[in-house]
């Protein structure tokens, strides 16, 4: 019963480390108030910890709607994104801890990272499909704010984009629930009838016109639950929103918030509607082809891109949609393949924002073309670059490798036709233009002479702005060398070298992973 009642305090927990950064003895100490944003997430942490030992249980607190309770249970999906979110989340504090000292605002970003945070422990936990939406908008509103944060006129439009795409995407999920609640069997459980079942809750006694217009709304549900995940055609979002957001705010859109439409996605597929119902119809073919397209769209844009960052957000939109492709095969190893990319895309690509931030508060440089010879001066860095470039590529023994496989061989066991040869073709293709735009960036860090000095951001600007808004802080601002170009300290390179790290360990040793994943995959397939 106890591990239960954690499941609502991951969600609190947060909540009230950002109450507490409001209150007027943070204002002005931000010393203090990194210590407490990363007191709060490790807290976090150790109430998901709880819930993954005390195993598979659920809390209703209220009732929603008649026989729709709000509902909270940590099944095996729930902990995976869970545990994984709440691990990113602590990577980028502790980067952040560094990095924001040459922005403003500092104060607003760890509230509104700690509110998002919440949001994501809410999402991942939910046991019905009501529960989740309403955290799912909940972390838009709190994470479209980081995007923001910069407030330059460009950070305003990407922030809106960001929110635009994600409610018109959610109001497509919305009315797929409404008739979800129609056409739900009247079961008696803790979730209520809209309660994740796995293999889906669907009525056995649908009719032919139900189950074709359902088909629809379900096409409709899954391609709003995609705009969060970057797939064709509500993927614009993303590469507005990275070049102009703060890097460990970058690094958690791409690595953990776009983890949350994947996994409503994988709900609706495989706990709301069940696998079986979307098998062989044309929402299954038409799912294929937009999440193979956005593939092989997201690699070329990422491959002609200039911006670094922006590259880095292409390859978002590329990868996120290998793992829809693997879901919506609705096969064994291609499920697995998707949720083991889940894990890996999310290391990697948060180890991958993270390198370009530590670049950009070092040098101010933002365009590929400036990295040339950056190695030399930023060894560690431009190191775990490479290797989470090596990994996204999907070299062995790399992390990468290792979902690829299984999504290739998934596709060729569905036995799909014209699918089962089309996506191992598109993925090939997609790897060999990842590792275009990924590699040769280290290739150009290590193997060819410095690049011009470029000006450097004006960080005593920043530092007499955030003495403005918080008169106290001065005495905390601290601006980082700006006559030579050198590595970054270790509250940044800490999270690059345990992320760089992880990029291998679980392309050596997947066994662990796999097997969890496996025994998710065949409760529902």
């Amino acid at each position: 019963m106890f591990g239960s009642w954690l499941l609502p305090v991951t969600i609190v927990i947060p909540l009230i480390g950002a109450i507490v950064l409001c209150a007027r003895p943070f204002r002005g100490n931000l010393r203090l108030v990194r210590v407490v944003t990363c007191a709060f997430v490790a807290l976090t942490a150790l109430a998901v910890l709880g819930v993954a030992v005390s195993g598979d249980q659920g809390i209703a607190i209220f009732e929603l709607l008649p026989k729709v309770p709000l509902y909270f249970r940590a099944d095996g999906p729930a902990l995976l994104f869970a545990v994984l979110t709440v691990a990113m989340w602590l990577c980028s504090t502790l980067f952040a801890c560094e990095y924001m000292r040459h922005e403003t605002r500092e104060r607003r970003y760890c509230c509104f990272s700690l509110l998002a945070l919440g949001a994501l422990m809410g999402v991942s936990f939910s046991g019905n499909c009501v529960t989740t939406y309403l955290f799912y908008e909940m972390m838009t509103l709190a994470s479209f704010p980081l995007v923001m944060h910069e407030q330059t006129k460009e950070a305003v439009s990407a922030g809106m984009t960001y929110l635009y795409y994600s409610l018109a995407g959610a109001f497509l999920g919305l009315v797929g629930i409404f008739f979800m609640y129609s056409y739900a069997a009247d079961r008696t459980a803790d979730g209520g009838i809209l309660a994740y079942v796995p293999g889906g809750f669907l009525r056995a006694d649908l009719s032919g016109a139900q189950k074709s217009g359902l088909l629809v709304v379900v096409f409709l549900m899954l391609v709003g639950f995609g705009s969060k995940v970057g797939m064709y055609p509500l993927h614009g979002w993303l590469p507005k929103a990275h070049p102009v957001a703060p890097s460990p705010a970058s690094a958690l859109l791409s690595g953990n918030i776009t983890k949350m439409g994947i996994l409503f996605v994988f709900r609706t597929v495989y706990y709301m509607v069940g696998p079986e119902f979307l098998r062989g119809t044309w929402v299954q073919n038409a799912l294929l082809g937009l999440s193979l397209f956005t593939v092989f769209l997201g690699s070329m844009m990422a491959f002609r891109e200039k911006v670094f960052k922006k590259r880095l957000a292409y390859s978002t939109v590329s990868q996120t949609s290998y793992i829809l492709t693997g879901l919506y095969l609705l096969a064994p190893a291609a499920a697995v393949g998707a949720l083991l990319h889940v894990v890996f895309h999310s290391v990697v690509k948060n180890l991958l924002f993270l390198c370009a931030g530590a670049v950009i508060y070092r040098t101010g440089r933002r365009k590929v073309a400036e990295l040339k010879g950056i190695g030399h001066k930023m060894p560690v860095t431009m190191t775990c670059f490479t290797v989470g470039g090596l990994a996204l590529v999907g070299i062995p023994p790399l992390a990468g490798f290792v979902s690829k496989w299984y999504l290739a061989s998934g596709a060729l066991d569905s036995k799909l036709a014209g699918w089962m040869y089309a996506v191992p073709v598109v993925l090939l293709i997609s790897a060999l233009l990842t590792a275009g735009y990924l590699l040769t960036v280290s290739a150009d860090a290590f193997f060819t002479p410095e690049a011009e000095k470029h000006a450097k951001p004006d960080v005593a600007t920043a530092a007499e702005e955030e003495t403005a808004a918080e008169p106290d802080a001065a005495a905390t601002v601290q601006e980082p060398k700006t006559e030579e170009i050198s590595e970054v300290g270790w509250r940044m390179r800490i999270p690059l070298i345990v992320l760089a790290c992880a990029s291998i360990v679980f392309g050596i040793f997947p066994g662990f992973l796999t097997e969890f994943f496996e025994k998710i995959v065949s409760a529902v397939l």
